[in-house]
């Protein structure tokens, strides 16, 4: 591989953190005029409109699906989609970016004890030393708040939305492990089932939505850009980085996050909330330091 393929993927897998990281901002700005679900809905269904065509161009393996695939994507779309990013959305209501953001990184706790049971993974050593990091960091900054500070409902949320994480990355783990299914199938069926069932559920049980242009136009580029560009560019940056490496990148959005939102959305932060979030990263990046980490898609 040239070093200039190398670096050309790291720069990309850059970018799609970066945008990952911007959808934050994005959502934020406009959930006063879009109710949560309604909104996942809309950018996850453009999403899935912009990736149909390569569902047609691979039609043999949709074809060629059997009925406990079908089962899989439509599970895997259900909890993945519809119950983790939808669960996003409304979470981002009651809780600020960053500790959203801190919390869901417990994902890789979780998923570590999921996997010991159901995958038979052992973490390693240095993997329990970074889930011991990351846990001092979410202590150190939150004890000398007093605790948990913002409302109730967003925490319990936001629980809900880290179990749904880590079983769906487990179940996107366990249709991808025999790489029988084409990553452009399994993610646009999956996210086009997600994406209904937000939107449906939005639509039946919640306010309409106020658009104007810069909400519409929000949409549109979380739906074409932050959504169906940035995995696209995810999976080809993957073409020329280990999945560890694009892990590691990936952690990045837990910095990228803070530092927008305290550009954008004056969401402050203190000398020591930025240390303990650093700490936090540094735990991230030890707990994924194997050959594949399995929660490399905190997208939203």
């Amino acid at each position: 591989m040239k070093t200039s393929d190398r670096t050309r993927a790291i720069f990309q897998a850059l970018l799609v953190t970066f945008l990952w990281s911007t959808s934050w901002v994005l959502i934020k700005i406009s959930l006063n005029d879009i109710p949560p679900l309604t909104f996942a809905g809309l950018r996850y269904t453009l999403a899935a409109l912009i990736l149909f065509p390569g569902l047609i161009k691979h039609k043999a393996a949709v074809k060629a699906l059997s009925r406990k695939d079908w089962r899989n994507l439509i599970l895997l779309g259900v909890v993945f989609y519809a119950l983790a990013q939808g669960g996003q959305f409304l979470t981002m209501k009651y809780l600020d970016n960053v500790t959203l953001s801190l919390l869901l990184n417990f994902t890789t706790v979780v998923v570590a004890f999921l996997a010991i049971v159901g995958l038979r993974e052992m973490p390693t050593p240095l993997q329990w030393a970074g889930v011991a990091l990351f846990l001092g960091g979410v202590l150190l900054y939150f004890l000398p708040q007093g605790g948990l500070v913002g409302s109730t409902l967003g925490y319990f949320l936001a629980g809900m939305v880290v179990l749904a994480n880590a079983v769906g990355s487990l179940l996107g783990r366990g249709v991808n492990r025999e790489k029988r299914i084409p990553p452009m199938v399994v993610t646009g069926i999956s996210m086009g089932i997600g994406a209904v069932l937000m939107l449906g559920i939005g639509i039946a049980s919640e306010p309409a939505p106020q658009f104007n242009l810069v909400n519409i136009l929000v949409i549109i580029w979380l739906g074409a850009v932050n959504t169906a560009f940035a995995f696209y560019l995810l999976n080809l940056s993957l073409q020329h980085l280990s999945a560890m490496e694009s892990s590691i990148i990936n952690n990045t959005m837990m910095i990228q996050i803070a530092i927008l939102s305290w550009i954008f959305l004056q969401q402050r932060l203190d000398w020591l909330e930025i240390v303990a979030l650093l700490i936090a990263a540094v735990g991230i990046f030890l707990a994924n330091v194997r050959k594949r980490a399995i929660t490399d898609e905190p997208e939203i």
